[in-house]
């Protein structure tokens, strides 16, 4: 009787357990999803707004509308759905993150869960409409405020966080 209890509370574990691998699965492909909707989103205004100044001799006819794709492009909104979907898909990360560098500024934890997720400088570089040289010096000097020695790979110790 309690081999056969022992046995039954170890398969609902077990199930339960691959409830949550594959809530977690479902929450980071929304997450991925998500942030490759945001990347292409900036990489469009941007290509809008440079064929737009490219394309007319007057620009102060068309200074409102690059007002408009400017503020899109560097909307806050979108970094709060993705924080959003981020803590949902790793809840932990940022406590542990904010735990191990009280230092960091909210930019600098924007660029780790970024970086949490992979996402290569040029992928990086539209989310926060910079250039991808200015995303390189953001991860120097994030390196610099974690202590990080030159040897250390930043996403390597971001993953293990």
């Amino acid at each position: 009787m309690e081999l056969a209890k022992a046995q039954n509370e170890k398969e609902i574990i077990k199930i339960k357990n691959e409830q949550l691998q594959e809530e977690f699965r479902s929450k980071s492909n929304e997450l991925a999803a998500s942030t490759l909707s945001i990347i292409r989103k900036n990489e469009l205004l941007s290509k809008v707004k440079d064929q737009l100044l490219s394309s007319v001799d007057d620009t102060s006819s068309i200074k409102p509308i690059i007002k408009v794709i400017d503020k899109n492009i560097t909307q806050n909104d979108d970094w709060e759905l993705f924080k959003e979907a981020f803590n949902n898909a790793d809840r932990k990360f940022l406590k542990k993150l904010k735990k191990a560098h009280p230092n960091l500024s909210p930019n600098d934890v924007r660029l780790c869960a970024y970086l949490r997720l992979n996402l290569s400088s040029k992928e990086i570089a539209p989310l926060f409409n910079i250039s991808v040289r200015s995303v390189e010096i953001k991860r120097y000097r994030l390196r610099k405020k974690m202590d990080l020695s030159h040897d250390d790979n930043l996403v390597d110790y971001i993953l293990k966080l």
